[in-house]
């Protein structure tokens, strides 16, 4: 009878020459970015797929002397837009990050939005998730920036798996789904008029798994929120909810401790985690081989408004 084989053992063994040419691929839209704008900056919030973008970001700009060590600056600023529900684990690892990579942050806060009038909650708890777009405009007008490169990929939703590598934004800040433009052999056309701008997606083409494949490979530093640990939470229309000061248990729900990680993290109004074992990049490897239902499927509430509710937030000028 054979012998049961750890994931640890067999992760070596896989070939990897994919993620080689995704790599590859990433580090070319980047380097596109650098040279075709003037004011570019890479959107990091902590999450995975933005670490991710900014090891790719470290790899095509910067020396690698050992390890997680580069040397060298990025040739843009890192933009962070934060809605003020974020998870407290998240944004400190946000700064931390970005202390010690000795990098310059810009953090569009929703905050000043509210206090300016051009963001109005119904209720404090709202959701600020889809308000972010406001912040975001804002953010780019006051700094300028004319690309900002993002962390999508096709493989999360619906409307994302229709968008370009280098998407175009009108002046109002929108995406047209339907003037997109052609990015054949890898030709970009990436001209644009006073007041419009581009968003670029380096993993457009890779899927959670190699996310995870490349974090295990590379080592790269993550939220701890991203491996399983014992959290409140209260189970809502085949959700997990976590038990936060802004998501407080519903009538009649009652709170239990489970084990869980988080596929994805974001607002915390709208962001649910997984009940899940996985303490490690490589445990999760083996685990995100067998789920059948996309991370924002299985962990957002806010996509669950509608079959649209993503393609309406981008329309008007959502992430």
């Amino acid at each position: 009878m054979n012998a049961p084989l750890s994931i640890e053992r067999l992760l070596p063994a896989l070939d990897h020459k994919h993620l080689d040419w995704l790599e590859e691929e990433a580090i070319f839209i980047l380097r596109e970015v650098a040279a075709s704008f003037e004011r570019p900056a890479l959107l990091f919030s902590g999450g995975k797929d933005s670490c991710v973008v900014l090891r790719l970001a470290e790899k095509a700009f910067k020396t690698r002397i050992a390890g997680n060590d580069f040397k060298g600056r990025l040739p843009f600023p890192l933009l962070h837009v934060d809605t003020g529900h974020n998870f407290p684990e998240v944004i400190e690892f946000r700064d931390r990050r970005v202390t010690e990579m000795g990098e310059r942050l810009v953090v569009g806060h929703l905050e000043d939005s509210i206090r300016r009038g051009t963001v109005r909650l119904s209720h404090p708890l709202e959701s600020r998730n889809g308000h972010q777009t406001v912040a975001l405009l804002e953010a780019i007008e006051e700094y300028r920036f004319d690309c900002l490169i993002g962390g999508a990929r096709r493989d999360e939703e619906k409307a994302r798996a229709k968008e370009r590598i280098f998407s175009h934004r009108d002046g109002f800040g929108q995406w047209q789904p339907k003037e997109q433009r052609p990015e054949l052999w890898t030709l970009f056309n990436t001209r644009i008029r006073p007041g419009e701008h581009f968003r670029s997606f380096p993993i457009s083409n890779w899927t959670e798994l190699d996310v995870w494949l490349y974090l295990a490979r590379e080592n790269i530093p993550l939220p701890e929120l991203y491996f399983a640990h014992s959290r409140q939470v209260v189970r809502r229309k085949s959700l997990l909810v976590p038990v936060t000061e802004v998501t407080p248990p519903q009538p009649g729900e009652q709170p239990e401790t489970a084990t869980v990680r988080f596929r994805t993290v974001g607002d915390m109004t709208c962001t649910c985690p997984v009940e899940s074992a996985a303490a490690s990049a490589v445990e999760i490897v083996a685990e995100t081989l067998t789920v059948t239902v996309s991370e924002r499927g299985a962990t957002r509430m806010d996509d669950r408004t509608s079959d649209a509710s993503m393609e309406r937030r981008k329309k008007e000028g959502y992430f």
